[in-house]
C-alpha cells in the first residue's frame, strides 16, 4: 500500500497524487487537476492530478503488454478466483473508508453508504465463484459425430467507465466481472468521485495481481473520449447518461470494439387494484428517491388505480413530506443534497416544466428552509401528470416522483411502457402471480413483484434506451467474453 495515496478514513479526505499504471504509482504527466466541492458547504472538498491523453495512453498500454504477454488471461480460472478472493478480504477491510467516501463526494446518507458498500466486496467473491465454475470450455458432438470445442475467451482489453452517483460499486461490477473473465482494465472513474477508485487500486496492488492487469487513471471529458477512441481498447463498459451512451456506441461502432450500456430509466411502480398500500408504502419511500433521486432504477413513475387514487395521496405524500432532510453525516438524515450545482438546476428546470406543462405540484419543489448552504433540494411528488409530460419521459434524476392514475390494468400496461426507457419496475398486488403475470408485459430488464430489489448476483441491465449488455451474475461475466468454435477434423 502506498502511503502517499492513502484515502483517509471518516471526515478527513486525502487527495490522492498519483495514478496506477502497470503495477506502480506514477507521477501524471501533466499538472492538470480537477477540484471537487463539497454537496454540503459547497467549500473545495480536495483537488488531485486529471489524466491526461498521455497518461491514458500509458494505462492503455499496459494493460495491452498484459493481455499480450503477462500471466493473467493465461491462468486458469481458479488462479484468477484466487485473486479475486483477495481483493475481496481487502474491501471488506475498508467499508467503513469506502462509506465515508461516498457521502463527503456525493451527499448520500451514511446511514444508507454503510448498508449498501458490502456489495462491492460481494461482487469480488461472486466472480470468483463464478469463473470456477463457467463453461470457458464447453465439448460438443457435430452430426457427423466428430467432436466440437466451444471456447470462451476474454475480449482482451477493456475500458471501464464509472459514474459519481454511486462510484464505487458501478466500477466493481465491471472489474470484478472483466478480471474473472481473463480481461486486462483501464478504469476511468467520473472526475466528480475519484476516491473509491483508488482504494480499489490499493487493494487490487495489495492482492498482487500481475502488472498491467489493472489500471487507474481518473480523467475528465478529453480523457474519457481519448481512451473511448483508443485502438487499443477493444471493450468499453460504460454506467452513465443516455446520450454519452449513445456517443460512446457511435465511437465503437467504427472499429466493432465491443460495447456495454447501462444507461437512463424513468422506472414505473405499478400498484394493481387490489394492492395494499400500506405494506407497499415502505419500498417506495426508500426506492422512489433513493441517494436523493439520482439513482438510475428509481421508482420515478408510481401507477395508480384512479379509483383508490385518493386513499394513496393521504398515505404517500404525509411520509414523502417526513423524509428527514439534513446533513447527511448525521445517523438520522434520510436525505442529503444533490451531488452537485448542476444538478440542483436540472432538477429545478424540471420541476418547472413540471408546473408549466398543468402537473399538480403535490408536495416539495423548492429548497427546504433552513439550508442556505449547499445543494439541498426538497422530495417533491407531482400527481394529475400524463404520460406525455415532459417530467414523466425523461431521467430528472432527483428527488422526484409522478403519481399518474390509470383505468384498468391495460390502461395500466400501456403507460408503464411509455417510455423510451426500459431499466428497471416494481409490481404490487395482494396476489403474487397476479403481480408476475403483469410484471411480464413490461417492457423493462428488471422487476420486483411487492418490492424492489437488485441483487449483485443476478442480472442488471434495460431494455430500449436504457442500454445493452447486463451487469451481475453469469450475464454479467458474458459481457466479457468472446466465443471460440474449433471443430476436431481428426
Amino acid at each position: 500500500m502506498t502511503a502517499h495515496n492513502k484515502i483517509e478514513p471518516g471526515h478527513d479526505l486525502k487527495a490522492p497524487e498519483h495514478f496506477y499504471i502497470n503495477g506502480e504509482w506514477v507521477a501524471p504527466t501533466t499538472q492538470r487537476r480537477i477540484e471537487i466541492s463539497s454537496p454540503v458547504t459547497e467549500e473545495r472538498l480536495l483537488s488531485y492530478p486529471e489524466a491526461a491523453p498521455a497518461d491514458i495512453d500509458r494505462a492503455v498500454a499496459a494493460a495491452r503488454h498484459a493481455f499480450d504477454e503477462g500471466p493473467w488471461p493465461r491462468m486458469s480460472p481458479a488462479e484468477r478466483a484466487s485473486y479475486l478472493r483477495r481483493v475481496s478480504g481487502l474491501i471488506a477491510c475498508r467499508l467503513d473508508q469506502i462509506a465515508w467516501a461516498w457521502t463527503r463526494q456525493v451527499g448520500a446518507p451514511i446511514s444508507l453508504t454503510k448498508r449498501l458498500v458490502g456489495q462491492n466486496a460481494t461482487l469480488f467473491a461472486h466472480y470468483a465463484e463464478l469463473a470456477e465454475r463457467h463453461p470457458f470450455l464447453e465439448c460438443r458432438q457435430r452430426d457427423d459425430g466428430g467432436e466440437v470445442r466451444v471456447l470462451r475467451e476474454p475480449i482482451g482489453v477493456c475500458a471501464a467507465i464509472s459514474p459519481w452517483n454511486a462510484p464505487m460499486v458501478l466500477l466493481s461490477y465491471k472489474i470484478a466481472a472483466g478480471l474473472a473473465a481473463g480481461c486486462t482494465m483501464v478504469a476511468k472513474p467520473s472526475p466528480e468521485t475519484p476516491l473509491e477508485a483508488y482504494i480499489l487500486a490499493e487493494c487490487i496492488e495489495q492482492a498482487g495481481l500481475p502488472r498491467g492487469v489493472f489500471n487507474l487513471v481518473p480523467a475528465g471529458r478529453e480523457g474519457g473520449e481519448h481512451l473511448v477512441r483508443h485502438g487499443d481498447v477493444e471493450k468499453v463498459a460504460f454506467t452513465g447518461s443516455t446520450e454519452v451512451g449513445k456517443h460512446i456506441m457511435r465511437v465503437c461502432a467504427d472499429r466493432l470494439a465491443r460495447v456495454s450500456l447501462e444507461l437512463g430509466g424513468k422506472s414505473a411502480a405499478v400498484l394493481l387494484p387490489d394492492a395494499e398500500f400500506q405494506r407497499a408504502l415502505p419500498s417506495l419511500m426508500v426506492y422512489s428517491m433513493p441517494i436523493t433521486g439520482q439513482v438510475c432504477f428509481s421508482l420515478t413513475r408510481i401507477l395508480v388505480p384512479r379509483a383508490r387514487l385518493r386513499e394513496f395521496l393521504d398515505l404517500f405524500i404525509p411520509a414523502v413530506q417526513a423524509i428527514c432532510v439534513g446533513d447527511p453525516a448525521a445517523p438520522e438524515t434520510q436525505m442529503g443534497p444533490l451531488a452537485m450545482a448542476r444538478q440542483r438546476e436540472r432538477v429545478e428546470g424540471y420541476i418547472a416544466a413540471g408546473r408549466a406543462a398543468g402537473a399538480r405540484l403535490a408536495c416539495g419543489g423548492g429548497r427546504p428552509r433552513g439550508f442556505e448552504r449547499g445543494y439541498f433540494i426538497e422530495p417533491t411528488v407531482f400527481t394529475d401528470v400524463s404520460p406525455d409530460m415532459t417530467i414523466a419521459q425523461e431521467e430528472i434524476f432527483g428527488p422526484v416522483v409522478c403519481v399518474i392514475a390509470y383505468d384498468d390494468e391495460d390502461d395500466a400496461a400501456r403507460k408503464a411502457n411509455a417510455t423510451p426507457y426500459g431499466l428497471n419496475g416494481a409490481v404490487y398486488s395482494a396476489d403474487p402471480e397476479r403481480a408476475f403475470a403483469f410484471a411480464r408485459r413490461m417492457r423493462t430488464g428488471g422487476l420486483t413483484v411487492n418490492g424492489l430489489i437488485v441483487d449483485p448476483k443476478h442480472p442488471f441491465g434495460g431494455y430500449g434506451q436504457s442500454g445493452m449488455g447486463r451487469e451481475g451474475g453469469p450475464e454479467g461475466l458474458e459481457n466479457y467474453l468472446e466465443v471460440k468454435t474449433v471443430h476436431m477434423a481428426g
